[in-house]
């Protein structure tokens, strides 16, 4: 018969959640990062941007690039020194220490990936879906986010692996605009001159500011990657190389698109189309059949929303391991070795925000959380330089964090042309929020008086 010491070791490794599986090495990762910037912004809201600034539309999705540099550096710094999954919820209660902004900070980036995969989601039911079948845009919403719900949960590998091939398709299809778009202005068609042209509604640089605004949603993304940490091999190595090839790789391929968008096609048209990639090819390749292309873009929004819902679900992992939110969402099932709890969870908030807002709301309040959020971030990695650890990591130039407050807080201003209904719908979010950590803060104060009487 065991000793009560043996006893009790036994009993506790068997009741411990296990770890999750370490499944990603360095070409995964890269493919995760490219797959999930790319998708559901160039193809949904690339007449939008457009119609905003004006055939330079492609100066817009450059500055978002900018941007998203300035702040990738942040992310690179801080997942070297604290690889967990947690992200900008860890760094900003280490670098601040204030419960209330920690939660807020982590429910304001999981909403934001609730949002983009919600805009994933309208996009899949709307103009690319109707070239194939009709069907009730809510319908579609269900079942889509429900389905990726169940790839979710089989497991990471199997996820990040299908986000390889969807990955593959994604680009394929947008160096295929690229391509056709190419030749056509080659055989004449088009006016390259118009890619240089600003709407006549203000001037050039607010222009292209407020193009940025709504652009940058199309560069989120790379942010996702760092709630990874804890599945991916030697991620101090790893993750400074997949994060500034993959945003230099989706940079140059928006601007080439947009490029070759406006070239091609009358602003109004393009403005005005919810698949605006589709005017592309109907002008640049007649030859060939709309729904081909549809099919890809398909694909492409499908990666969009999986990798959302795949970072959403670690976020919600990763804060119940820091006890920001009740610890039964950091569940992980013992077979799949999964957080499925987490994932039930944001799948059921998934599907609501999905059947609240349109695509360019829900894109656009994606944009301005995530601006909110990557502005303490920067802030976070200066404060933070003061927290040695043993281990070597990347450290980023401190220009760049600087450059990364800036530019991140004012598109997050009203100043940079932003619509003012975005900040309704993020405000009622993080009323929601607000409304959850007064709630768990009572529940704490409850079990203390519990405990003491």
């Amino acid at each position: 018969m065991p000793d009560s010491a043996s006893s009790a070791s036994v009993t506790s490794d068997t009741d411990a959640e296990p770890e999750l599986r370490r499944a990603i090495g360095p070409k995964l990762l890269l493919f995760f990062v490219v797959g999930d910037i790319l998708g559901t912004g160039i193809y949904a809201l690339t007449g939008k941007v457009a119609g905003e600034v004006g055939g330079a539309a492609w100066m817009s999705f450059g500055l978002s690039f900018v941007v998203a540099m300035f702040t990738a550096t942040s992310y690179v710094e801080l997942v070297g020194k604290y690889p967990k999954a947690a992200g900008a919820a860890l760094y900003t209660q280490r670098a601040f220490g204030i419960h209330f902004l920690t939660f807020m900070v982590a429910f304001a980036v999981m909403c934001s990936g609730l949002t983009s995969a919600g805009a994933a989601a309208r996009t899949f039911g709307g103009d690319y879906l109707t070239e194939f079948v009709e069907v009730p845009t809510l319908l579609v919403v269900v079942a889509f986010l429900v389905v990726l719900a169940l790839v979710n949960f089989r497991g990471v590998s199997e996820s990040v692996r299908l986000n390889v091939v969807l990955t593959c398709v994604e680009v394929s299809g947008l160096l295929f605009i690229i391509v056709i778009g190419a030749i056509a202005v080659l055989r004449g068609v088009g006016d390259p001159g118009r890619s240089f042209e600003f709407s006549s509604d203000g001037n050039p640089f607010g222009l292209v500011v407020s193009g940025a605004a709504l652009a940058f949603f199309a560069l989120v993304g790379f942010e996702d990657s760092v709630n990874m940490a804890e599945e991916t091999h030697n991620p101090q190595r790893v993750f400074p190389r997949a994060l500034f090839l993959g945003i230099s790789i989706t940079g140059v391929i928006y601007m080439l698109v947009a490029f070759i968008a406006t070239s091609l096609v009358p602003l109004d048209a393009l403005s005005a189309s919810d698949g605006p990639l589709l005017e592309v090819v109907r002008v640049g390749a007649e030859w060939l059949p709309l729904a081909v292309f549809s099919f890809v873009a398909l694909f492409a929004v499908t990666n969009s929303a999986l990798i959302n819902m795949l970072m959403a679900s670690r976020l919600v992992y990763g804060m119940s391991r820091e006890r920001i939110v009740p610890r039964v969402l950091g569940v992980v099932h013992r077979t799949r070795r999964t957080p499925w709890a987490a994932i039930v969870f944001t799948s059921v908030l998934a599907v609501g925000l999905a059947a609240w807002g349109g695509v360019s709301q829900l894109g656009g309040t994606t944009a301005l959380l995530l601006l909110c959020v990557f502005t303490l971030v920067n802030a976070a990695v200066l404060v933070l330089r003061r927290d040695q650890v043993e281990h070597r990591h990347y450290r980023a130039p401190t220009v760049f964090p600087v450059l990364g407050i800036v530019s991140c807080a004012y598109l997050a201003t009203p100043w940079s042309g932003r619509d003012p209904q975005e900040y309704a719908i993020a405000g009622v979010l993080l009323a929601i929020g607000l409304v959850l950590w007064l709630a768990t803060w009572a529940g704490r104060r409850w079990g203390s008086a519990s405990a003491r009487s």
